[in-house]
């Protein structure tokens, strides 16, 4: 389904809302993500929209008396789901009644249309307890990036890089939605079997190894049937918004389980998550090409291949990680940029995804997350592991002060950050996904 722009998409638009205006505003009109938060202590959750710096709670403001003329139809029955401690309710009303209630935020918003009165129900982000925006059923990550892969098949496998299977089939594991934590919760180092090479056996301990992984994450809001399949064409409209997300990593663990049955507890210990989620509506104007297959590559089978998907499949989105040590925030200094990549260079699409996790009639559930795997590029700048970009720790980072990281020590802070833009067009941001690791035990 290929989404029309329209009014909400308006490069001329502005919000009352004087920040939302402010160049590099991580959230102008056109974006307007969900989350959930508590606008003042002891106050239940319920969800609102970024707005500049500020969080219009959507419930409140939809019973709002003048303003209330902007919400009616489907938008005004979107907004009393809004109330919600969770976006699950509004997630699994469908793309139509999603883009009717973001048409009349965008409205009651603006400058030309909106009603000021709405001050009164908005929040300063700096004041508000944020809180994960959806009750997650399952987590699913994927490995949709080949450079990651091939990358990390050079550092485990030098003699065969990249499985057989990986140019038909979008590899995935099945993660731990329980450990599934909104930004700024911090992360306990996880404990496990770790074997080195020169160990005859292995030990019970602190994973040493820890990393990130640098993903672009998505919801699913409209389900499927259990049985049923769905149309790769037809994928995107159950995809209710998009986030960042950090798939940590215990290396160590990891390498010592992983074979025969994949990923287990050097992943599910923890996965952080940005709190606001992004709309497929407000990424409508960075939808691209899907990424161009090699010549040689195989053509995607029947059931992962439509044309809508090929011309619309990329979307470009720039992701970024940065670190800042305990002493490097106690000096005021400010996090590294250690890596920065596109989505864009993606071999699998997010349809392609969601369509090959239902190609054997599994079904999709509201609130369901998936992550695409680490996003890395073609050159070293843009890889999305400290795995690829230490060379599994044997070229160490360095950073601000003296200190060298081949992985994440104690004390280290983590901080995502992304965004789409284009020249002309306000910058889509998705805010911040960052946690601090915290001593094991």
């Amino acid at each position: 389904m290929t989404i029309t722009l329209n009014e909400t998409h308006d490069l001329a638009r502005r919000s009352f809302v004087d920040s939302a205006n402010a160049p590099g505003s991580e959230f102008p009109i056109q974006n307007l993500p969900f989350g959930v938060f508590s606008p003042a202590a002891g106050l239940p959750p319920r969800v609102g929209v970024a707005i500049g710096d500020q969080i219009l709670d959507v419930a409140a403001a939809a019973a709002a008396g003048a303003a209330a003329l902007s919400f009616a139809g489907p938008a005004a029955e979107a907004a009393k789901n809004c109330a919600a401690p969770r976006l699950n309710h509004l997630m699994s009303l469908g793309p139509q009644v999603w883009s009717a209630l973001r048409l009349s935020l965008s409205r009651a918003l603006s400058v030309e249309h909106g009603d000021e009165d709405l001050r009164r129900h908005l929040t300063p982000m700096a004041q508000a307890k944020i809180v994960l925006p959806v009750a997650i059923g399952d987590f699913t990550d994927f490995y949709a990036s080949v450079f990651h892969a091939t990358n990390v098949g050079r550092i485990l496998r030098p003699e065969n890089p990249l499985m057989p299977n990986y140019k038909y089939v979008p590899v995935a594991y099945h993660g731990r939605a329980s450990s599934v934590c909104v930004s700024g919760t911090p992360v306990k180092r996880p404990q496990g079997q770790r074997k080195r090479a020169e160990d005859t056996a292995p030990s019970y301990g602190p994973s040493r190894n820890l990393d990130f992984e640098l993903e672009l994450g998505f919801y699913i809001g409209v389900p499927s049937a259990l049985g049923a399949t769905v149309p790769v064409g037809a994928a995107a409209e159950h995809i209710f918004g998009f986030c960042l997300l950090n798939d940590w990593s215990a290396r160590d663990v990891q390498g010592w389980e992983y074979q025969p049955l994949g990923p287990f507890l050097g992943k599910n210990f923890a996965t952080t998550v940005s709190p606001w989620v992004v709309t497929r509506e407000a990424l409508a104007p960075f939808r691209i090409a899907a990424f161009a297959r090699p010549q040689g590559d195989p053509a995607s089978l029947d059931y992962l291949d439509a044309a809508t998907d090929r011309a619309q499949g990329g979307i470009a989105v720039t992701l970024e990680a940065y670190m800042a040590s305990e002493k490097m925030r106690r000096a005021g200094i400010a996090p590294l940029r250690i890596t920065h990549a596109s989505f864009a260079t993606t071999y699998w699409t997010v349809a392609q995804m969601v369509a090959h996790h239902a190609s054997n009639g599994c079904n999709l559930v509201t609130g369901d997350l998936f992550g695409s795997g680490t996003v890395s590029g073609p050159e070293k700048s843009s890889w999305g592991c400290l795995l690829e970009l230490t060379a599994r720790g044997r070229e160490p980072i360095a950073l601000p002060g003296g200190e060298q990281r081949a992985f994440i020590e104690d004390g280290d802070e983590i901080v995502f950050r992304g965004f789409a833009e284009k020249p002309g067009y306000p910058r889509i941001g998705f805010g911040e996904c960052r946690a601090v690791i915290m001593p094991a035990g």
